[in-house]
């Protein structure tokens, strides 16, 4: 499925309380959406951090749902943070993974044997509570809705397409800004 066709899907369905952090390819099209106060567009990023930051805001925030829109490769270099996600019981948390097969953002090599890692056994396996796979645009968007309301720890595995040739995302303005107009919205 496209990525940015799946990313929106979860645009449409997050709530007005939700937190939505992205980095990556989906921070890349997630800011050519509308933009919320609780957006957190995790660019620039360290590389496999997005799932530790939405651990803590999770548990720093439990009245509100944190969703996290991680890539492959960013996963692959942070699978230990799924283990405290779970061991931590953030029932608000979920983990949508968009999975294409490359680490796009640095030229789209391959990520290490692409098609062969199995996240959903590996999610499942650290002690996730709901854990879905999608490759189909049409079922991702019919249960989008469901899947974000399932008991969590919530891990959400999107088979999506390489987006080749594409530069990856550029920072949307002044970290020190925007990290002070999120803390607001997380206040308020």
């Amino acid at each position: 499925m496209p990525e940015k066709d799946a990313l929106v899907a979860i645009h449409g369905a997050r709530g007005p309380r939700d937190v939505v952090i992205t980095t990556m390819c989906a921070a890349r099209d997630w800011m050519t959406l509308p933009q919320q106060p609780l957006d957190l567009v995790f660019v620039p990023s360290a590389m496999g951090h997005a799932t530790s930051v939405g651990l803590g805001l999770a548990l720093a925030q439990p009245d509100r749902r944190v969703i996290v829109c991680n890539g492959d490769g960013s996963m692959l270099m942070n699978l230990g943070s799924l283990v405290s996600i779970a061991g931590a019981g953030a029932r608000n948390l979920v983990v949508a993974l968009f999975d294409n097969g490359v680490y796009e953002v640095t030229g789209s090599q391959p990520t290490p044997a692409p098609g062969c890692v199995d996240f959903a056994a590996i999610a499942r396996g650290a002690g996730f509570e709901s854990v879905f796979e999608f490759s189909h645009l049409e079922s991702w968007q019919t249960n989008v809705h469901r899947t974000l309301t399932c008991p969590g720890p919530t891990f959400i595995w999107l088979r999506v397409e390489p987006a080749v040739g594409v530069p990856g995302p550029r920072s949307p303005g002044p970290a020190g800004e925007r990290a002070r107009r999120f803390r607001d919205a997380l206040r308020s």
